[in-house]
């Protein structure tokens, strides 16, 4: 089946989750939709040296439960994470392997740093016992195309396979770029989204030193990430991954699939401006935003919702400000706009897997997740940023915005499926 401009439709099918919220989408959405926030005393580094001890870190996790242990062990955490997402997302979607063509079922992960806690440890092997006790798999487990490479393994994918490797916006846009890959007919299925398990002393040192990361609420974890409030100071790492199963409608359809959402825009930019720090006035951003709606065949009138990609700092978060006023003008005031990272900090490459599930969840219940510690709203930060507590609405079509590190932009429009 193909829209207006003759391209094939494309839906989403099965969501996977791995969050510092909970694995499994139920667990997430139902701590999310609640306010509750996944950001704690940060374990998974020692943080002692460094200004932020905190972060969103997966609880209770066993890979065992989503794939062989000895093929678990030779996986770092960021893959193990993906091929559980996509085993949850598989699942959900009622796709038999068996009875599908796996040439024409592709993958597409979004990874910004590969296994950095790999990079961490097997130095500190070089340093203290030599270079040949280094994992023989530390190769094969750090580089960013393994979670992809992972999930082909596991589940026998022999199709289009790619690593979107676009720092904070590489889930984003990998789920973008698999929706191409199924609208030019290179594939009728694409497991999709974004991965990152990065919290390691490496990780943190380079952050902390960037001058990054959140640093003032140590001893309440909850509010350290604070998007858009005047007391904002930096993002709070965070790790995990949102996987999506996407099909062309015919295909969800001749399988009598539930479908959850449709894809119907896509659009990427590059800022070409700074390393780390938005364009003035977040002129990418917006340049993205506008070319997503242009491809979705809609105006700024018709979106419900925005989520973005508000990670706390603080010129990202004027940055994004910024250009929502841009794309939507006067309306940009009355437009619903809330920051998940709020909740669950800044998952990196991962964060617009985890963030794309979300607006699935919210066209499907009608409930927008707050932003949480928006207390005192800072200097030009005066849209509605759904404060403190989740809001019922009637949302028919979001914006998904993701922006990353070296200006690179992508923006996904979502819409409720109605045949």
């Amino acid at each position: 089946m193909v829209n207006p401009s003759g391209r094939r439709r494309v839906v989403v099918t099965g969501m996977g989750a791995v969050t510092p919220l909970g694995v499994g989408v139920d667990l997430f959405w139902e701590n999310a939709v609640a306010g509750r926030s996944g950001i704690r005393p940060m374990t998974l580094a020692d943080p002692t040296n460094y200004p932020c001890q905190v972060a969103g870190e997966v609880p209770d996790f066993d890979y065992t439960l989503y794939m062989d242990r000895k093929d678990g062990r030779r996986m770092a955490r960021f893959s193990q994470y993906a091929v559980a997402g996509t085993r949850m997302a598989i699942d959900h979607s009622g796709l038999d392997l068996a009875h599908t063509d796996l040439e024409r079922v592709g993958v597409l992960i979004g990874n910004g740093g590969g296994g950095l806690p790999n990079d961490d440890e097997s130095m500190r092997t070089i340093l203290d016992r030599g270079g040949m006790k280094v994992d023989p798999f530390y190769i094969s487990k750090r580089l960013n195309n393994m979670a992809g490479g992972n999930i082909s393994i596991q589940f026998g994918l022999l199709g289009y396979n790619n690593t979107v490797s676009t720092a904070c916006a590489a889930g984003t846009q990998a789920i973008g770029d698999a929706v191409e890959v199924i609208r030019r007919g290179a594939a009728d299925v694409m497991i999709a989204g974004g991965s990152e398990a990065g919290i390691s002393e490496l990780g943190l040192a380079g952050f902390s030193s960037m001058r990054a990361l959140a640093s003032s609420h140590n001893d309440e974890p909850e509010r350290a990430s604070r998007p858009w409030d005047r007391d904002r100071d930096g993002f709070v790492p965070a790790e995990g991954a949102g996987i999506l199963v996407l099909e062309s409608l015919d295909h969800a359809l001749a399988r009598g699939a539930t479908v959850l959402a449709e894809m119907i825009g896509y659009g990427v930019s590059a800022d070409a401006s700074y390393l780390v720090a938005p364009s003035e006035n977040g002129a990418g951003a917006a340049r993205a935003m506008n070319t997503a709606l242009r491809d979705a065949g809609i105006t700024a009138d018709e979106v419900d919702y925005v989520s973005a990609h508000a990670t706390a700092t603080d010129v990202g978060d004027i940055a994004e400000t910024g250009a929502l006023k841009t794309v939507f003008g006067e309306r940009a005031y009355d437009v619903p706009v809330s920051a998940l990272k709020s909740q669950i900090g800044h998952l990196l490459g991962g964060s617009g897997g985890v963030e794309t599930i979300a607006a699935v969840q919210t066209i499907l219940t009608g409930m927008i997740l707050p932003t949480l510690n928006l207390e005192h709203p800072g200097e030009g930060c005066d849209l509605d940023y759904v404060p403190l507590t989740a809001r019922q609405a009637d949302v028919r079509t979001v914006v998904k915005n993701s922006f990353g590190f070296g200006g690179q932009n992508a923006v996904l429009v979502l819409r409720r499926f109605a045949g």
